[in-house]
Parts: structure tokens; sequence; C-alpha cells
């Protein structure tokens, strides 16, 4: 029970991105989604100024018809603004901007003549497309100049300056309102997405990480049981003793690689550098491969040990799998600045060529973890044609 704190702790610290996806607030129960909500509020709101001058226009003296006319009006500035405030409506083509816009500048200023000051507010709806289909200098300058424009009427019919001024502002501050709205909707739209995105490669991610760690802990693993089995069939007839103890060898790998495969799917696994090291020259003596291991790393953080230890599991993997090794070298040194690991054989065929389909990845594998820590990761012919793997990280 006291280790569950370090396991959910060193997920949290490995895997930042997939946590943080968990903790994304998200929509419950029956609450509309955030992109349709801001939709209708923005739609309930232009229709609620429209509802407001098609009343004051139906209670002026005006004949029906004309009022009827109005109400029609109204309900085509409506679809245009509906048209203005959809998503990526600034990306229209320019005749398309220039139909639109012109429409509606058309039924905003030729019903000023029959409708008056009733019909102002309509002005701020142009003002508010301007702002969302221009670019954004030429659109703060004609909103402006549709505010100025809107405090004429009122002083041609009569009206205080203060009746004019009203009129400007309230076309500014619909403006205002529409535009804002609109882009309040498309920022929600844009967040989901960006939600969605960060799901999409969190999954992305654990499925790496998942592939990445199985290769490194099992591949080893699998490994050395095969050796080990043969080793085993060989020795049965001869030496029965010993072939005993190899099978408790095998076995205790086998109990290894079943606790590695838990702790993979938990997304925690802590490896000791020392421990590794002893094994991997257990496998390969009983490949009968000569062992010389040389140096020592100590007092490095956890992150970097188990990065070093997957680079030598990896790298006694590839001897035992690739190569027809006699003799195989593991240095690991320390100094101030980085720690280094460094794996040379002298069994590497340069034509062998693994018929695996599955092969070919362990050493991508480990230039990401190594990157993820800062390190780098060298792998190739050595001078005297054998094979080398070399491991550095800096320290802090």
């Amino acid at each position: 029970m006291g280790a569950e704190p370090s396991v959910a702790s060193g997920e949290r610290e490995r895997h930042p991105e997939v946590h943080a996806y968990r903790h994304i607030p998200r929509e419950h129960g029956k609450n509309l989604p955030g992109p349709v909500l801001a939709r209708v509020i923005l739609r309930v709101v232009v229709l609620s100024y429209l509802i407001i001058t098609a009343l004051n226009i139906l209670a002026t003296d005006l004949s029906a018809g004309v009022k009827f006319l109005g109400v029609a009006v109204l309900t085509a500035v409506f679809v245009i603004q509906l048209v203005h405030s959809t998503p990526d409506a600034n990306r229209a083509s320019v005749p398309r901007k220039c139909l639109t816009l012109g429409a509606q500048a058309l039924l905003t200023y030729l019903p000023v003549l029959l409708f008056g000051v009733q019909w102002g507010s309509m002005a701020g709806f142009l003002a508010g497309s301007l702002l969302l289909m221009m670019p954004q200098r030429l659109g703060w300058t004609l909103y402006g100049l549709v505010g100025v424009s809107m405090f004429v009427p009122p002083l041609l019919l009569g009206l205080s300056a203060v009746g004019a001024f009203y009129a400007g502002m309230s076309t500014l501050l619909t403006g205002l309102v529409v535009y804002g709205l609109t882009r309040l909707a498309e920022l929600i739209q844009e967040l989901h997405s960006a939600r969605d995105e960060v799901a999409r490669m969190a999954v992305t991610q654990e499925r790496l990480r998942f592939s990445r760690d199985l290769h490194d802990l099992l591949g080893y693993s699998l490994s050395a049981i095969t050796l080990k089995s043969e080793l085993i069939h060989r020795l049965i007839p001869m030496q029965p003793d010993r072939a005993v103890a190899e099978v408790e060898d095998v076995l205790g790998i086998s109990r290894q690689s079943l606790a590695d495969v838990r702790r993979v799917a938990s997304g925690f696994r802590d490896m000791s550098l020392p421990q590794e090291i002893e094994t991997a020259e257990s496998v390969l003596m009983a490949a009968n491969v000569d062992v010389e291991v040389k140096g020592a790393i100590c007092d490095v953080s956890q992150q970097i040990e188990n990065v070093l230890a997957a680079v030598l599991r990896e790298a006694v993997t590839n001897v035992l799998r690739h190569s027809e090794a006699q003799r195989c070298v593991i240095e690991a040194s320390q100094r101030q600045g980085s720690v280094r690991l460094s794996v040379l054989n002298d069994g590497t065929d340069p034509l062998h060529r693994d018929p695996s389909p599955h092969s070919g990845s362990g050493l991508g594998n480990l230039q990401l973890r190594l990157r993820e820590v800062g390190g780098s990761l060298a792998s190739g012919l050595a001078a005297d044609g054998g094979f080398h793997v070399r491991a550095e990280v800096p320290t802090p």
C-alpha cells in the first residue's frame, strides 16, 4: 500500500501530458457543449436586438405594409448577420465579402429614411460585421465611421445632441457586443478542438510509451529466457545439476518479466543499474561471452538510472540476438557534469540483418528516452570491427 503514491507520482513526472488531459474540465450530464452554447447565446442576443427593433417599428403610426416591409428587412439583416458570424467567415473571397457587406449596408441605411431612429440599432450589426470581415486596421476604421454616421440622423430629425450621442454610442456598443460574442464563440470552438487534439496526442504518447517499455524491458528478458532454455536443453543429459540451477535463473527472469509487464501497464518502472549490470553479466556468461565490467555510476537521479539501465538492456539484447560475440566490455563512468555508459562487443557481422519484422526499433526507442533527459546516444562499428553503443547524459 505504501508504494502506491510513488507510482502515481512517477507516472505524473514521466507523462505530464496524459495527467494534464485527465484534469481538463468536461461538460457533464445534459449540459450543452461549450461551442453549441456559445452559438446559441450569440443568436439569441442578435435575435433579441431584432425583436426590440421590430417592436419599435410596430409601435409607430406607419401603415401596415410599411411595417411588414420593415419586419421583412429585419429578417434579411438577421440572416446576413448569422452568415458574418459563422466561423471563418472572414476567409471568404473578396467578391463575396463585398456582396454581403454591401447588402447589409443598404439594408442598414435605406430603412433609416422610413423608420428614422427606430432603425438605428441595425447599424451596430453592420459595425460588428465590418470588424469580423475586414482586416483589423480597416475594420476598426470603418467601425468608427459607422458609429459617427449614426450621430447624423437624430440631428436631422430635430432631436437633441443627447439623443444623437445616444444613437451613435448604442451603435458602437452593439457592434462590440456582436464582435465580442462571435469571437468568443470561435475561441471556445478552438479550445474544444485543441482539447480533442491533446486527447489524441495523449493517447498516441501512451501507446508509444507502452510499446517502447515493452520492447526495452521484455526484449531483453525474452532473449535471456531463450538463451538459457537452449543452454538447459544442452545441459540436461550431461550436467543435470547445473541445468536445475539454470532453470532457477529462468524462473527468476520469468517472474521479473511478469512484474515488468504489470509495472509497464501502470506507467511506472524503476530499474537499478548495478542490478542490471549484474544480470547482464550473468546472461552473457551463460552465452559463453567473456564479460568485463569497468567503473561504476552512483548518486544519479532515478530517471537517469532508468534510462541507462534501458540502454544496457538493449545493448545486451543486441549482443545476444545480432552477433556472435566472444567478448563484451561494459564500462560506466562518471565525471563532473555527465555520466556515460558504453557497451562494446567483438562479434558484429556488418552484413547481418535481423529477419524479424519487428526488429530495429530498440535504438530508436533509446534515442527518445535519452532525448527526454537531455542525453545523446552513439552507436556503430568500432575501429577494431566490433560494435559499440554509448550513452551520455548530463547531470545537475
